[in-house]
């Protein structure tokens, strides 16, 4: 099996519940060891003979590598030839993110939310309210899929769920998204502002909201 595809199995192994990974890359032939720990690097990893050492983090950080340089560094490993074993050696889960005002994970809350309504719902207009506006770049980039927009100059995105008819995402892709800034403890609270029920539109994607003048 190439590298990339085994650290691809020990990030499923490890599932979103960690931090930072310890992990043994053991090189076939001992003459391809150097250039795998100088592509290695920023890892620091330590070599003894045909076995390197090092550390990798799932998110991006400005010193080590991270999961996905680390992907693409064993990936041009695999394309250069260079065969091996990579293993787990250990690794630790992050704190607990502060839950200031009580909101769980935003997927669980998106859940709970669409359990709640009406079972003929068709669309609905929902605002996510992110704890500090530092998190809007990279949660807008993650929620991209579901178009979102900032609605109040700092840090509250608006985008459209749909369920049978109208604009916005599926209520499923709209909980993967939301998924993905809970991978990244990116937090929140998700509101939903405005829902349709029982709509039967002729000839049209049905009706739309107008705030402050403008269609949405």
């Amino acid at each position: 099996m190439k590298l990339a595809e085994q650290w691809s199995e020990i990030q499923a192994q490890l599932g979103r519940a960690w931090d930072t990974a310890s992990l043994v890359l053991a090189v076939d032939d001992p003459e391809d060891a150097e250039r795998a720990g100088a592509l290695l690097g920023p890892a620091a990893p330590v070599r003894q003979g045909s076995e390197l050492r090092l550390e990798v983090a799932r998110r991006p950080r400005t010193v080590g590598t991270s999961a996905d340089v680390l992907g693409r560094v064993l990936g041009r490993l695999d394309r250069d030839g260079v065969r091996g074993r990579l293993s787990l050696a250990g690794s630790e889960a992050p704190a607990e993110a502060a839950d200031v005002d009580g909101a769980g994970a935003l997927a669980e809350e998106w859940r709970a939310l669409v359990d709640a309504l009406p079972e003929d719902w068709s669309h609905a207009l929902v605002h996510l309210h992110l704890r500090s506006s530092d998190f809007v770049d990279r949660a807008a980039l993650l929620l991209s899929p579901l178009n979102p927009q900032l609605v109040d100059g700092r840090s509250t995105l608006q985008f459209r769920a749909a369920r049978t008819i109208g604009y916005g995402a599926s209520a499923g892709m709209t909980e993967r998204c939301l998924g993905r800034l809970d991978a990244e403890r990116i937090t929140g609270h998700v509101e939903i502002v405005q829902v349709v029920s029982d709509a039967h539109p002729v000839a049209t994607q049905g009706p739309v909201w107008r705030v402050g003048g403008r269609s949405l």
